[in-house]
């Protein structure tokens, strides 16, 4: 099968990861429910179509926080997806760099920031959570920093897990020891091309940039046990303050759904926000992002460089969300499908359907340049 849409890549990844990490990429929290609804109210928004209009040589790039990318997409930060291909995170960050787009590096990585650095020539993203151990986020922060990390995405919707029940059922979660050892390993011999390229020759396994304070525990069990255990959940706005004098750099936070905590953000000092309800695995039944992000927009979008995520799955969603107010659109389970399915030229292939969809996109909306996507292209304004 040769995969001509994300929906493609999707299903092949299906096939050839382990339920356990499948579920684990393609799942939500609760009952799902907002994560269906960030893919089915982003295709319900409506374009106006426009003809008789010069479209040829249509320009697809942008510049966003002094970077010049080829298209106006990055690739966000997923924790774990080093464990869906070999060496994971290294892979992604090489094709968005062949594709001239920025990968964001997630705290909960497989494989560390310096890895990452050293499989690339050009700096990447990072991002981060607010951890209780202030001392380990500042050794995380000087270490992003010797990689020449451009510019920090700060998750601020995570200061306790969602109930991401897929994950328990799958034996991903809630499983420790033997009995989810033994649980994961059924699942993965069924799926020998990822258990031979991922379970050994991806050794080692592990989350790298947290490496320091797991020590030598590093099952996937011992993984969640930090997670609910040093996530921060006193986390304030007076904390944004610290985390800005410790990054001199442009400073993103991620995870606004709301037009005020979109203003206190610009109160306090933050370059630019991601619209994004963390695709559906934190609190369900918010509002889908296609209807988080007009009324952001037109509040801080002359003070911050507003980005979004959420049910993208084609590049006419990426036009989509330009239109309705983003200045970029993050890349999430897109690249994770894609790397499971093909690695690094899994990736490279993906991004190159989202250019020719955008393509195609501009061109029968009437638009030849990014910066004239906007909301006169929506037949509901």
């Amino acid at each position: 099968m040769k995969a001509v849409s994300i929906a493609d890549y999707r299903e092949l990844a299906r096939r050839r990861l382990p339920r356990f990490l499948f579920d684990y990429v393609d799942g939500g929290s609760y009952a799902e429910v907002t994560l269906r609804r960030n893919v089915s109210d982003l295709q319900d928004v409506a374009l106006r179509q426009r003809i008789l209009r010069d479209v040829s040589q249509p320009e697809l790039g942008t510049t966003l926080f002094g970077q010049a990318m080829k298209l106006p997409v990055m690739l966000a930060p997923i924790g774990l997806a080093g464990m869906t291909a070999r060496r994971g995170e290294v892979q992604a960050a090489r094709a968005a760099e062949a594709a001239g787009v920025p990968f964001i590096l997630s705290t909960v990585s497989a494989c560390p920031i310096e890895e990452v650095r050293r499989g690339t020539s050009r700096p990447f993203w990072f991002q981060l959570y607010m951890i209780r151990d202030r001392a380990f986020m500042r050794d995380l922060l000087a270490r992003a920093k010797a990689a020449g990390c451009t510019a920090l995405i700060f998750t601020v919707d995570m200061p306790v897990p969602g109930a991401r029940y897929r994950d328990y059922h799958s034996g991903l979660a809630g499983a420790p020891g033997l009995a989810g050892n033994l649980r994961r390993l059924s699942q993965a011999v069924t799926h020998p091309r990822w258990a031979w390229d991922v379970g050994v020759c991806g050794r080692p396994h592990g989350l790298g940039n947290i490496a320091p304070v797991l020590g030598d525990r590093t099952g996937l069990e011992d993984f969640f046990a930090w997670m609910r255990g040093n996530f921060d959940p006193q986390i304030s706005w007076q904390d944004l303050a610290w985390i800005r004098s410790e990054w001199q750099g442009p400073l993103i936070l991620k995870g606004i759904l709301d037009a005020e905590d979109a203003r206190l953000a610009a109160d306090n000092g933050a370059d630019g926000l991601i619209v994004s309800n963390h695709g559906g695995r934190q609190l369900d039944g918010v509002p889908a992002t296609a209807r988080a992000l007009p009324p952001i927009a037109e509040a801080v979008g002359d003070r911050l460089t507003v980005l979004a995520d959420g049910g993208v799955r084609s590049g006419l969603d990426v036009l989509r969300l330009l239109a309705l107010g983003a200045r970029g659109v993050l890349l999430g389970r897109a690249w994770a499908y894609a790397l499971a399915a093909a690695g690094q030229g899994g990736v490279e292939h993906m991004l190159s359907i989202i250019a020719a969809e955008m393509r195609v996109a501009m061109a029968l909306t009437g638009v030849k340049r990014i910066e004239q996507i906007d909301r006169s292209l929506l037949v509901d304004r």
